[in-house]
C-alpha cells in the first residue's frame, strides 16, 4: 500500500468513528489493484459482530431528497416521474465526487476511481465480447447512459455545483458512469424499520401532532414507479430489452420497508460463493448497541482466523451477471446460465403472426428463458458429478388431464425436459401452420361452445396447441435457435477449442482472477472465461435440445 492510500484509509477510518461506526472485529486493508480495498478479521469478538455501522451513514433515495443542496431538484424531478430511486443515488454519487467540500469525500475517495464491468472496456477490449447478449446489453447502455447524461445530469450537475461555489468545476460523462458503476457494484438491498425510513416527529402545534415535512417523505415518492426490475436485482440481460427498465424494488412488508443504498464500510466486503460473513439491521439496538444499525456478522463456527479476509455472498449470479455489475468472473462458475430468447420482432415475419400472437397472449407464454447450469443435472445428460445441493421442484404434469382426441399421450421423456414449459409454449405456437391453426381453433370452440359463453383458460388453450402441435416444431425450433447463438459467437472468437488454445495473459492468475498485472490482461481474460462459458452452455443445452427432438419425432 503506497503512502497515498495509507492517508486515504486513515481518513476515512477517522470519518467512520466521527459517524459513530465501530470496527469491532475486523479492519480495512488494500487487497490489490484490481479488489482495492477489503475488509479482514482483527481477532475474536463477542457475539461474532465484526462491523456496526448507523444507518444514518447509508446513502438512500431518502437521503438524497433530504439534502439541503440536492434535495429540491431531485424532489421535483421524482414527483413529477422523470427519474427513479437508483437514479437519485447514482446522481447524489456524481455530484459529491465533485464538489471541492463534499463531507462524503473520505468515503468517495476509498472507492476505486475505474471499474472492471464492461461499459469501462476499450473498443478493443469490448471486442472480445461480440456475438455475446453481454456485449449487444453494455453497447445499449452506453446508449442509454450518454442520453441520460446529456438529458438529466449534465446540467443539473453543473447548476447545482455552482450554486455550492464550485465555478469553475465541469461534469464529464465519466463523472456519471463512475457514479452508475459504484451503485450497481456496492448498493444492498436494505430491510429499513419503517420508523426509520418515516419518522414520525411529535409537535405540539394547535394541540395537534403533525409530521415534520422536511424529514418525512410520502410512502408514494419512495416506490420508484419508474422501476421494473425486481428488488431481488437479479440481471437477465437479454441483449434485446431496455436494460433501464426496472420494477418497483422499494417494498413494504409489514413494518419492513426495503430500500436500496450504499453503506460505507458494510460495502467493502468482496464476494465468495462460500462467504464468512451476513450482515443484518438492529432496529432496536439489542444486538450491536445502536438503534438503527447495519452489523456484519460472522457465519463461522469457530473465530475467524486474524488476517482473514471477510468477504460476503452478492447471491447466485453466472459470470454473466457478476461481469457486467461487479467486473469480474468466476472460473467454473456453478450457478453460470443461458438465456435463448425468440427475436420479439422476428414473430411478424411468420405465417398468420397476428393469430399467433393472440394465443401467445391467452397461454402467457415467454418469448425467452434463462436456463441455469444446475438445469443439466436432471437432463438427459447429466454431468459425472452433479451438484448435489441442487434442489429442483418435481416437475407437474404439463398437460391438462382432459384430451379431446386421445391421441397425443403425455410423453416419457417429459421429466428429463431441462427447458421451461412457458418458452416451449410459445415455440409451439410460433412453428403452427395453417391447418394447426384451424384444428386449435376447432378443439377450443367445441370445448367452451360456437356461442363463445365464456373464454378459454390458459390451461386449456395450452393443452389444445400441444394437442394439435406435439413438441418436435418446438424442439427443431430450440435447435435452430441455439445453432444460430452459437454461430453468433464463434464469428467473432472461434469454437471452444480455439479458447482453450488462447494463451494467458499477463501473470499466473489467482483463484479469484483478480490479481492480473494490468487492467487491459484482466478484462480480456474475464471477456474469455465468460465466453468459453457461453459456448460450453450452448453445446450442452443444444445436444439436450437435439436428444429430445429425436424422441418426440420417434414418440
Amino acid at each position: 500500500m503506497t503512502g497515498a492510500e495509507e492517508e486515504k484509509l486513515e481518513r476515512f477510518l477517522q470519518w467512520l468513528q466521527v459517524n459513530r461506526a465501530e470496527l469491532r472485529g475486523c479492519k480495512v486493508k488494500y487487497c490489490d489493484r484490481s479488489k482495492g480495498f477489503g475488509l479482514f478479521s482483527s481477532g475474536e469478538v463477542p457475539e461474532g459482530v465484526l462491523l456496526v455501522v448507523p444507518l444514518d451513514l447509508a446513502i438512500t433515495p431518502m437521503r438524497v431528497l433530504q439534502d439541503p443542496l440536492i434535495g429540491p431538484e431531485c424532489r421535483a424531478m421524482f414527483e413529477e416521474g422523470e427519474v427513479d430511486d437508483r437514479f437519485l443515488i447514482m446522481l447524489f454519487l456524481t455530484l459529491e465526487r465533485l464538489r471541492k467540500n463534499s463531507s462524503w469525500k473520505p468515503y468517495l475517495d476509498m472507492l476505486p476511481s475505474t471499474f472492471g464491468n464492461p461499459l469501462w472496456f476499450t473498443n478493443d477490449e469490448l471486442s472480445e465480447l461480440k456475438g455475446t447478449t453481454l456485449y449487444q446489453a453494455t453497447e445499449m447502455q452506453k446508449k442509454v447512459l450518454h442520453s441520460l447524461f446529456d438529458d438529466k445530469v449534465k446540467g443539473l450537475v453543473k447548476k447545482l455545483l455552482v450554486l455550492d461555489g464550485n465555478m469553475d468545476s465541469n461534469v464529464s460523462f465519466e463523472d456519471f458512469l463512475w457514479g452508475h458503476s459504484v451503485f450497481w457494484s456496492r448498493a444492498l438491498n436494505i430491510p429499513l424499520p419503517h420508523s426509520f425510513v418515516f419518522p414520525q416527529i411529535q409537535q405540539e402545534e394547535d394541540g395537534e401532532n403533525s409530521v415534520d415535512k422536511s424529514v418525512a417523505c410520502d410512502d408514494n415518492m419512495l416506490t420508484g414507479e419508474l422501476s421494473t426490475r425486481s428488488n431481488d436485482k437479479k440481471f437477465n440481460i437479454s441483449g434485446v430489452e431496455n436494460q433501464v427498465k426496472r420494477v418497483p424494488y422499494t417494498s413494504i412488508q409489514g413494518e419492513t420497508i426495503w430500500v436500496e443504498g450504499l453503506v460505507p464500510g458494510i460495502d467493502f466486503c468482496n464476494h465468495d460463493v462460500k462467504a464468512v460473513a451476513t450482515w443484518e439491521v438492529d432496529g432496536e439496538g439489542l444486538i450491536t448497541g445502536i438503534p438503527s444499525s447495519m452489523y456484519l456478522l460472522s457465519a463461522e463456527q469457530t473465530p475467524l482466523q486474524v488476517e482473514k479476509e471477510i468477504s460476503i455472498s452478492y447471491g447466485n449470479k453466472g459470470n454473466e451477471e457478476l461481469l457486467y455489475l461487479y467486473g469480474f468472473v468466476m472460473e467454473n462458475n456453478p450457478d453460470d446460465y443461458l438465456m435463448v430468447h425468440y427475436p420479439t420482432e422476428a414473430i411478424q415475419h411468420v405465417p398468420f403472426s397476428e393469430s399467433k400472437m393472440q394465443l401467445l397472449e391467452a397461454q402467457k407464454a415467454e418469448m425467452r428463458c434463462l436456463l441455469p447450469k444446475s438445469l443439466l443435472d436432471h437432463g438427459f445428460f447429466p454431468p459425472e458429478n452433479p451438484n448435489k445441493d441442487c434442489k429442483i421442484e418435481e416437475k407437474a404434469d404439463r398437460f391438462c388431464n382432459f384430451s379431446w382426441s386421445g391421441h397425443r399421450k403425455s410423453p416419457s421423456y417429459v421429466k428429463n425436459l431441462v427447458f421451461p414449459e412457458e418458452f416451449l409454449t410459445a415455440l409451439r405456437t410460433i412453428t403452427m401452420q395453417e391447418d394447426e391453426l384451424y384444428k386449435v381453433s376447432s378443439l377450443l370452440e367445441e370445448l367452451v361452445g360456437s356461442e363463445g359463453k365464456r373464454q378459454p383458460t390458459e390451461a386449456e388453450v395450452r393443452a389444445a396447441v400441444w394437442e394439435v402441435c406435439g413438441d418436435s416444431g418446438a424442439f427443431q425450433l430450440l435447435v435452430d435457435l441455439l445453432h444460430a447463438k452459437m454461430m453468433d459467437i464463434e464469428e467473432w472468437s472461434g469454437t471452444e477449442q480455439h479458447d482453450s488454445e488462447l494463451p494467458e495473459e499477463g501473470p499466473e492468475l489467482c483463484r479469484s482472477n483478480l490479481e492480473l498485472a494490468d487492467s487491459l490482461s484482466r478484462n480480456r481474460w474475464c471477456s474469455r472465461v465468460y465466453r468459453r462459458g457461453q459456448k460450453e452452455l450452448i453445446r450442452l443445452f443444444l445436444r439436450e435440445a437435439e436428444h429430445a427432438l429425436q424422441l418426440s419425432l420417434s414418440s
